[in-house]
């Protein structure tokens, strides 16, 4: 017979499959594999697999050709199939926290993967991914490589995170400033002695990060234990080695003279110029910011990912504050992907008390809050139920908008997770509602913005830039003497562990990097 989770997939034709936990590794145990029926529902476009014995992939899944979105992280995975390769529309592909030593060369067919997440393996080589044009995100972090992956081609032009920490590369390509995207590059815990003077040729690079390499250069050594990526990069610029010396040597006094009407000028005419563009301010964390305390063990079994920020002095309309309660409805139907790939929560920030937050886990019965829109406390328990009554109403009525399929996220979990004040009090439980008390309205001038999600922090932060530059365009930040240009302050919120260990802060450097074409300046305070 099939598993449950499959039949009601099938018979309510839903595009999304979560299965993940020990009850579903006991049935992969005792059927030595995936249930069959699984390879029928050609339909689905998001399937996640996490947290079982699953060793292998049958070479079914390339029955599955609507596929977008393939989990398969936390599991016993030892190799993929080559077929994965024939899944044509695959976006984003994570393997993470697994046992693979290689894999398929196949890969390099896949033409619309802009994500691949295999960290956490014992991989010692990849596959070229010369071909795959859209790349823009490749974590190979904890493995076993010994060479650099062969990424390195100005076709690659969305390539903008690189994350090879802790394996055991010997050195970086100097043509690694051909990479037109690059924001990141983590190449921290290497094997690395040499950086080539190249790597700061690139113009977009904003965070590189080298800490735990034995590298020969003491003093840089020393720097990036210490500073930040700019002085790093800066010094790398002037001191590490290059493959070609530029020529015009000598001068040395009326080159910098020159140099210093130069920067002056360019200042000046940078100053111009933000002046005649939209504008978001970065306010930096300080000691009294509020913080996110993420409970990693209890979270990272249903939805492990949080980012957060705040946006200051907003200015509501009647008619501003409408188009910002419908850019939030559009973007989860689209960006969001009916909530499956992430959920957005908006906060007015003036109804929280003082003290940090918490991001939790608990049994549903045990959760409480007062739904967004409602009057009465209930429990996320009777919440779902509640949904769930709704969606199958929305199925009898053929009605078709599946709004409800991110309910297939919760379903048979022993715990959801939800976000507390430091009253212990409830204000969202992702990804089904925010807490009416910290609801907002148009006299809220600070938004605390939260997006979390189950797939990868890669999604939040894609939802978190597209809101953010969506609500600098509604205009509700705005200055009184804009001169028609756009502006926006955003600040940072850092989200950190029970122990206060930093795990993400938002925006960071390597953030808020929009397409000239926008004509957006980050100052950043």
């Amino acid at each position: 017979m099939s598993w449950t989770e499959i039949q009601t997939a099938h018979s309510q034709n839903r595009h999304e499959l979560v299965l993940s936990g020990a009850d579903i590794s006991k049935r992969i145990e005792e059927q030595k594999g995936l249930d069959p029926a699984l390879f029928s529902l050609v339909n689905i476009n998001y399937l996640c697999i996490s947290e079982t014995c699953l060793s292998s992939v049958p070479v079914d899944v390339a029955k599955l050709k609507s596929l977008t979105t393939l989990v398969l992280h936390t599991n016993k995975l030892t190799e993929l199939p080559d077929c994965v390769g024939d899944l044509d529309k695959l976006k984003i592909l994570d393997v993470s926290r697994n046992s693979l030593s290689a894999l398929p060369e196949t890969l390099t067919k896949l033409s619309n993967l802009t994500s691949i997440n295999v960290s956490s393996n014992n991989i010692a080589h990849l596959p070229s991914f010369k071909n795959n044009l859209k790349l823009s995100i490749l974590d190979a972090s904890q493995n076993e490589l010994e060479q650099f992956p062969d990424v390195v081609y100005p076709e690659l032009a969305h390539l903008a995170e690189i994350k090879l920490k802790s394996n055991k590369i010997t050195e970086i390509p100097r043509n690694v400033s051909s990479l037109p995207s690059l924001r990141l590059l983590d190449v921290s815990e290497n094997l690395i002695q040499l950086v080539p003077g190249e790597l700061a040729d690139n113009s977009k690079l904003k965070d590189v990060m080298l800490k735990g390499n034995k590298l020969n250069d003491k003093r840089l050594m020393k720097m990036v234990e210490q500073c930040k990526p700019k002085q790093i990069l800066e010094y790398i610029s002037k001191n590490c080695p290059k493959e070609k010396v530029e020529s015009g040597v000598g001068g040395g006094k009326k080159g910098k003279k020159g140099k210093g009407k130069q920067q002056q000028s360019e200042s000046n005419s940078n100053q111009e110029i933000s002046d005649l563009c939209n504008k978001i301010s970065v306010l930096h964390v300080t000691d009294d910011s509020l913080k996110v305390i993420s409970e990693d063990e209890s979270v990272k079994l249903v939805r492990p990912h949080i980012v957060c920020c705040i946006v200051r002095d907003v200015k509501f309309t009647a008619e501003t504050f409408r188009s910002f309660i419908h850019l939030q409805t559009r973007l989860h139907d689209t960006l969001c992907q009916k909530r499956q790939l992430a959920t957005i929560a908006t906060h007015d920030l003036s109804l929280f008390p003082p003290g940090p937050l918490h991001y939790v886990a608990r049994p549903p019965h045990r959760i409480k809050l007062t739904p967004l829109g409602q009057d009465k406390e209930l429990t996320a328990a009777e919440m779902f139920k509640n949904l769930q009554e709704e969606a199958e109403e929305e199925k009898r009525s053929q009605s078709g908008s599946g709004i409800f399929r991110f309910l297939t996220l919760l379903e048979g979990k022993q715990v959801y997770p939800y976000l507390k004040n430091a009253k212990n009090k409830t204000i969202s439980l992702p990804p089904i509602t925010n807490s009416e008390l910290t609801k907002i309205t148009e006299s809220t001038k600070d938004i605390f913005i939260e997006i979390t999600s189950s797939s990868s922090q890669g999604a939040c932060k894609t939802v978190i830039h597209q809101l953010l530059l969506e609500i600098l365009e509604l205009g509700i930040g705005d200055a009184e003497d804009s001169n028609g240009f756009h502006s926006l302050k955003v600040q940072q919120v850092q989200i950190v562990n029970m122990e206060g260990t930093l795990k993400v802060v938002y925006p960071s450097r390597v953030d808020l990097q929009f397409e000239e074409s926008k004509k957006i300046v980050i100052i950043r305070e």
